[in-house]
């Protein structure tokens, strides 16, 4: 029988169910303290959005897991040990309105702004990201201790998360911030082992992936956002992406978040709903056809529950992701209540 409201049907996605799957998708606020705290704001942030109890999941923004990776000032900070008291408040604004959370991990790589971390920004090669992030000064280029280090600041964050009493967690691989840079073409030009071809460029990725997992509990879900297609001459492709996907399936990812890589969470050649569909659709039909059981979650351009059944009835998706519309306006998320066309 068909389902006349697909984004109402629930969907178990690692050791959790969502009562639907609506999700509210990463977006930054700079609500923190200076020194990366979480806020009372930023904590009133989700609670605000929360509280309807009709969103399926809640994804907070970007929190940097060591000081160099800040990409702004009022980022929120997972990098401490200290900052796992903060962490436990944004994480109970949320569950208490039984609502699942997962916590953003990630490195903002040549994107950080260098008059915040008071230093050189490291990236996989000494060059900077095209499009809206140009302007940044070249970066330095990372050995493989730089490497390593990074690799062990996700995993140490994944283990903060944890304690703070996260549902789970998702590492930042898309929208030009390190991860993206080490995937891209268009900002790696190594030639050791983390660059070169996909597998190269997708290793370090996989390395955190593996490392995170090992500091969540079991149960504990752990997302990738993935900048599925660059978008541009020389850069990733769709079929980049679906190879993406599936390795990182494989290495332990309970969930794939497609959005955009260099082009970074929006496109200039649709305003269709969904509007990195043209790669959420071909990496779903593949994990299903390899038997990978990994939901695939889609956002950019979603804007009513209208949108989201068609994305889903269509094949597009298993999730899909609201951002603007539920960050304008925080009485949003009561229209999931009754979706209607």
């Amino acid at each position: 029988m068909e389902v006349a409201h697909p984004l109402a049907t629930p969907l178990t996605v690692g050791g959790i169910t969502l009562r639907n799957r609506a999700v509210m998708v990463p977006m930054a606020r700079g609500l923190a303290e200076r020194d990366g705290t979480v806020s009372d704001a930023l904590c009133e942030h989700y609670a605000a959005r929360a509280r309807w109890k009709t969103l399926g999941l809640v994804e907070t923004e970007h929190h940097y897991v060591c000081p160099e990776g800040q990409a702004t000032a009022g980022q929120p900070s997972i990098a401490r040990d200290e900052d796992v008291t903060g962490l436990a408040r944004e994480c109970e604004a949320v569950h208490a309105f039984d609502t699942p959370v997962l916590l953003q991990l990630s490195h903002a790589g040549s994107a950080a702004s260098e008059r915040v971390i008071r230093q050189r920004a490291i990236a996989p090669s000494a060059v900077t990201c095209p499009g809206a992030k140009v302007g940044h000064p070249l970066p330095r280029e990372m050995d493989e201790g730089d490497v390593a280090r990074v690799v062990e600041a996700f995993a140490q964050a994944a283990r903060r998360a944890r304690l703070a009493g996260f549902d789970g967690v998702e590492v930042h691989a898309a929208h030009g911030y390190l991860l993206d840079q080490f995937l891209s073409p268009l900002t790696n030009q190594r030639e050791d082992a983390y660059g070169g071809d996909l597998a190269g460029r997708l290793r370090i990725t996989l390395e955190v992936v593996r490392a995170a997992r090992s500091e969540l509990a079991a149960g504990q879900v752990l997302s990738v956002r993935l900048g599925a297609c660059d978008y541009m001459a020389g850069g990733t492709t769709v079929a980049d992406g679906v190879r993406a996907a599936v390795a990182l399936a494989r290495a332990g990812a309970d969930l794939v978040s497609v959005s955009g890589g260099m082009c970074y969470y929006s496109r200039r050649d649709t305003l269709e709903p969904g509007w990195f569909r043209d790669a959420s659709a071909p990496i779903r039909v593949e994990l299903a056809r390899l038997g990978l059981d990994v939901p695939v979650l889609l956002a950019g351009g979603i804007k009513r529950p209208a949108d989201a059944d068609a994305l889903l009835a269509g094949g597009d998706c298993d999730l899909a992701g609201f951002g603007r519309s539920i960050l304008n306006n925080p009485r949003w998320p009561r229209r999931l209540a009754s979706p209607c066309p």
